[in-house]
């Protein structure tokens, strides 16, 4: 699955997904079984997974659960999603574009908590999370290698952990039906955000 500009990189993808605001003139035009994935799509199956306030509003991590809840693979691997940015070349899914995760967003505070609520998210219905890059990266997700892929388990998290995270959500209430959570920011406090994520990075045992 190609996210937003990456499924320039070879034709071979079988489905491409892209936010509301991608351009047009930038959007795919889908070949035999390929199938683009837009927001009437996502949202539904993000939501199942709590919200965009919870899970993290950008691509790359809305990808990750559309993958756990349409496909329900064993394994997500990412590729190109690192979040480490550098001005001097073009190496994730948005090319030369404008990161997400560098503009003011309150459900992108921590990128390493909400890499690590998605992979607890995969575990808890036995898929292993994986990063088969070798650059630096945020996510917190364990290196994998593509020829040894199918032998990757998920990695174990504190249950008791998650079930007070996910109470914390619940408590909170910061969902937003309709996934554009920006228009509803001025509910949302930063602090309880944080306290959250917190709690998240503490889920992981491995």
């Amino acid at each position: 699955m190609a996210i937003n500009n990456a499924w320039l990189v070879r034709p071979d993808w079988d489905a491409a997904i892209y936010a509301w605001d991608f351009p047009l003139k930038n959007r795919p035009t889908p070949q035999n079984n390929q199938q683009v994935i837009e927001e009437d799509s996502f949202v539904p199956v993000q939501n199942n997974y709590g919200g965009f306030v919870y899970s993290g509003g950008t691509m790359a991590f809305t990808a990750g659960y559309f993958a756990l809840g349409h496909y329900k693979p064993k394994v997500l691997a990412f590729m190109g999603c690192d979040m480490v940015y550098t001005k001097t070349k073009n190496t994730h899914f948005y090319g030369s574009g404008t990161a997400d995760p560098l503009r003011d967003d309150v459900t992108l505070r921590d990128l390493e908590a909400k890499s690590v609520r998605l992979q607890a998210m995969g575990a808890r219905q036995g898929c292993a999370v994986v990063n088969l890059s070798k650059d630096p990266s945020r996510l917190r997700f364990p290196r994998a290698a593509l020829n040894s892929i199918a032998q990757e388990k998920p990695n174990s998290f504190n249950e008791e952990l998650i079930t007070q995270a996910l109470e914390l959500e619940q408590n909170l209430g910061y969902y937003v039906p309709s996934g554009r959570y920006w228009e509803k920011e001025s509910r949302f406090n930063s602090s309880e955000i944080d306290a959250l994520d917190a709690l998240w990075r503490r889920t992981t045992l491995g």
